[in-house]
């Protein structure tokens, strides 16, 4: 099964225009995206306002970051603020496979050509976290609304990151608001639930130079907590995803299109009509090409994700919304506030507030 490509011009024109009503064709569309998201956990976008120059511009200046020496990079750790913002080193972030045994039962279960690789430890993988958008004035959770940490000698830091972040942000609005009519809600079901969100461009950096080897785990088989997960195109393939049947796939990401993954937030609003997607990030025979093509042309040899996770408010309700609340598996998804979703999940693993990958 391949993930269909949504272009979301259409629908970003119409909602420019001063229509009111979708058109049998865009009606069409949005039926698509949450078909999609439902069936696979996954969907590719073409947004034209996120041309592949920006995510190029944003990686190269990642990758940079990470070639610096670790000492450089641990002057913007901040394990106080439980890594909510600045660099998270590699080797703490701890896959949820590792520590779930419910999920280590599905394991043992799972057809065994389906089944993801077993991680040894933490994962070998760095990140940066960098918050984009407004923060709520007034907040229970403080720790989850930080503020942010800029590196020196990085002049183009907080541009860079604010505009890549902006318009990712953008497209998970957009798609946002199709899947919500697609479910049959209101279109503004989701995006207002959004609004002043701890939304976290989390970029995470891998050493292919030290962990190139095929097999190696970056990010072992996990879920995310948040809303909705956003990536550019990385310039060396790994993730492998899991649909709805269990099958697995390795994704591949056109030139010029983002990712996007369901997390575990919309899961609890629709009250697993669409659940979270599992998935993992690997070095595989196409990372190994990838790698041999960068060395024989002098590029870098970090694996750079453009990831940005898309979050519910810290102080709204998550609940089941619309007619979700009819279901018979609403009772699972009691309410309670994000922010306290966020920390209950994050304790899971012994690392409150890490990102929203678990």
């Amino acid at each position: 099964m391949e993930i269909p490509v949504i272009d979301l011009a259409p629908y970003l024109e119409f909602s420019d225009s001063a229509k009111q009503e979708l058109d049998p064709q865009l009606k069409c569309l949005c039926s698509e995206v949450s078909r999609t998201l439902r069936e696979t956990g996954a969907l590719l976008v073409n947004d034209p306002r996120c041309a592949a120059q920006d995510n190029d511009l944003f990686i190269d200046m990642m990758e940079k970051y990470f070639e610096m020496p670790d000492d450089f990079k641990r002057l913007q750790e901040r394990p106080h603020l439980h890594y909510q913002v600045g660099v998270t080193p590699e080797g703490v972030e701890v896959p949820r496979s590792l520590v779930d045994e419910d999920i280590q039962e599905k394991l043992k279960a799972m057809p065994i050509e389906f089944q993801p690789l077993a991680p040894t430890g933490p994962d070998p993988k760095w990140r940066y976290m960098w918050r984009v958008g407004p923060r709520p004035s007034n907040t229970r959770f403080k720790e989850l609304n930080s503020e942010p940490v800029i590196p020196e000698g990085f002049p183009e830091w907080k541009d860079t990151m604010n505009s890549w972040g902006h318009k990712m942000i953008s497209a998970i609005e957009a798609v946002a608001e199709m899947a919500a009519i697609g479910f049959g809600l209101q279109k503004d079901a989701f995006t207002s639930l959004m609004k002043q969100g701890p939304h976290l461009l989390g970029p995470t950096g891998s050493d292919l130079r030290h962990h190139g080897q095929l097999g190696t785990v970056f990010a072992g088989y996990h879920y995310d907590l948040n809303f909705l997960t956003i990536h550019g195109r990385s310039r060396f393939p790994g993730l492998n995803i899991w649909l709805r049947n269990g099958q697995k796939m390795e994704v591949k990401v056109p030139l010029g299109c983002l990712l996007i993954q369901t997390g575990k937030q919309i899961e609890w609003l629709t009250a697993g009509d669409c659940i979270a997607g599992m998935h993992e990030v690997v070095v595989t025979n196409r990372t190994i090409d990838a790698i041999k093509l960068a060395t024989a042309q002098n590029r870098s040899l970090w694996r750079v994700s453009s990831t940005l996770f898309a979050h519910i408010a810290s102080d709204a309700v998550l609940k089941p919304l619309g007619h979700f609340e009819e279901s018979p598996l609403a009772c699972n998804y009691p309410p309670m506030c994000a922010g306290e979703f966020v920390e209950q999940e994050l304790a899971v693993i012994n690392l409150k507030g890490s990102n929203g990958d678990l």
